[in-house]
């Protein structure tokens, strides 16, 4: 966002066809009158205020749209979509235009902001007795101070009589909102969020750096800028931390653990250098290698802590599984000399209590249960088991980096312990297997970026947003499936509908049985 010195100048220049190569539309909400008037009470209340510097007349964003856009979308509808949008957030009279550079590699909109409002009825203040001005517009008490020696009023002074109008408000007061930093903020994730509904493909959507997040901004470097080498060595020390940082979500560490480290080694380091070096750019790098250290470090120790935790489960499950056996057998050996006099005893108990309410069922109908429907799957599950599939991806390729790094580790310590002559001789080999290892380790933390960003997912940290979100509402649909079945599965699985048929049903298989050993009967007479 540009403050805007001379709000009339800017506004030809934008608009303009002559001073522009590629302009495809121009949009204002109001006549170009209204900025004139504009400029001119601005610079009253600039002088008023006795302000240094100069006067904000508007302010100005630039707002850059994807070039995709010019082949989907007509200029004149688009731009002002964007600039109606805005109005109707803030409520300022605007003034825009679509450009395109040279090149044409950039398109993009210039919005004119007014800060003020319009004032439906100007409010009017009138002279009750002569007024005196200096020429610096100041109001005087008396007339001699305006006066030069001969008695004449000075040039640029002025007198207003008694019953004119000495000061006319056209406008309300400018809107705070516009000088703090957070309004800069809050209009890139508006208009990211208009530009991304506009974007067909999921892929091309925009992403807001968060400046207070887990990860470090690139800064893009411009052509033909001097510092590129020193921008572009700091670019690929920020990338370092950013993969350290994707990894660190990977394994599980508290997101909140990491910006701790940020703070503490990134951003509170370098307030300190700067109040006691000043700016130093060199030290930069070192700075954020140095917390890409204690990250690495802190990543090292869960991973451990993990391993750990799994290999003490797994003992305890064998151990847990081994020793339930055996007392699964005792119990079986026990359970096998009670079954067939259990089965004796229900069998007598059964056919007494049949007799005997036979007649009580055919009379009395159960009543049907009524049954709520079974719970719906809610769409943020139904995304689970792809996400699933992308967080095993990252899970192996974790698992990949861990053992580079050990490795990796395994060589160095192999090269600190080299003694005597042989130092000579494998230094120089383990040095350039380190530097291998180290490099190969480095490709492996920037494909975890790659394996989200094949997903339509911009950073680790927003898959894992979504992966948790869509964990949650699984968790939360089959407990509710799993208490639903607790429930009404009984109440819903078939069953005979009167006793008298379960009795029948008894009867039928007796007699299959008593057929069955009677046919067996005449098979053996007959062999004998």
């Amino acid at each position: 966002m540009s403050k805007l010195h001379n709000v009339r100048g800017r506004i030809t220049y934008i608009s303009s066809h002559a001073k522009q190569e590629n302009l495809y539309a121009v949009y204002e909400t109001t006549d170009r009158s209204y900025w004139t008037e504009l400029a001119r009470y601005n610079q009253q209340e600039f002088l008023k205020s006795g302000t240094e510097g100069k006067c904000i007349e508007a302010r100005e964003l630039i707002i850059a749209l994807p070039e995709s856009f010019p082949n989907l979308y007509q200029p004149n509808k688009l731009l002002q979509l964007f600039t109606n949008r805005f109005k109707e957030k803030y409520g300022v009279e605007c003034v825009s235009a679509l450009h395109h550079n040279k090149r044409k590699t950039n398109y993009h909109i210039h919005l004119i902001f007014s800060e003020r409002l319009l004032l439906q009825e100007p409010v009017e203040k009138i002279a009750t007795r002569n007024m005196f001005y200096n020429e610096q517009g100041r109001h005087v008490r008396t007339k001699k101070e305006i006066m030069d020696d001969n008695g004449n009023v000075r040039k640029g002074c002025k007198i207003i009589k008694k019953g004119d109008v000495y000061e006319r408000t056209l406008f309300t007061n400018k809107n705070p909102l516009f000088k703090q930093e957070a309004f800069v903020d809050e209009a890139k994730r508006f208009y990211t969020d208009l530009i991304n509904l506009l974007i067909e493909d999921d892929k091309d959507k925009l992403h807001i750096f968060d400046k207070n997040g887990v990860y470090l901004a690139t800064k893009k470097i411009g052509k033909n800028n001097p510092k590129a080498e020193q921008i572009k060595a700091d670019n690929e020390v920020r990338m370092q931390w950013n993969h350290e940082v994707d990894r660190a979500i990977v394994s599980q560490v508290p997101e909140d653990e990491i910006r701790q480290i940020k703070k503490e080694f990134i951003t509170d380091r370098i307030r300190q250098s700067i109040d006691a070096w000043g700016r130093q750019p060199d030290m930069l790098a070192s700075i954020i290698i140095n917390a890409t250290m204690r990250l690495a470090l802190l990543i090292s120790k869960v991973l451990t802590a993990a391993r750990e935790l799994k290999n003490k489960l797994f003992h305890e499950a064998i151990e847990k599984e081994y020793g339930n056996k055996a007392d699964v057998k005792e119990e079986s050996i026990t359970n096998a000399d009670i079954t067939p006099v259990a089965e004796e005893v229900t069998k007598t108990e059964m056919t007494t209590v049949t007799e005997t309410t036979v007649t009580k069922t055919e009379v009395i109908e159960a009543p049907k249960p009524q049954i709520p429907p079974r719970p719906v799957m809610p769409p943020e599950a139904a995304a689970y088991p792809k996400l699933r599939k992308i967080k095993t991806a990252l899970d192996k390729q974790n698992e990949t980096i861990f053992e580079a790094e050990r490795e990796r580790n395994a060589l160095e310590f192999e090269r600190n312990d080299l003694r005597g002559f042989i130092k000579l001789t494998k230094k120089k080999e383990l040095d350039s297997r380190i530097a291998a290892k180290e490099k190969e380790i480095q490709i492996l933390k920037a494909g975890l970026s790659g394996i989200v960003r094949q997903h339509g997912f911009v950073t680790v940290q927003d898959f894992y947003t979504a992966f948790y979100t869509t964990q949650r509402a699984t968790d939360t649909y089959q407990k509710e499936c799993a208490k639903w079945e607790e429930a009404y599965r009984e109440k819903t699985t078939p069953k005979a509908e009167t006793l008298q048929e379960k009795i029948q049903q008894y009867q039928e298989k007796d007699e299959r049985q008593n057929n069955g050993r009677s046919i067996n009967c005449t098979k053996e007479g007959g062999a004998r």
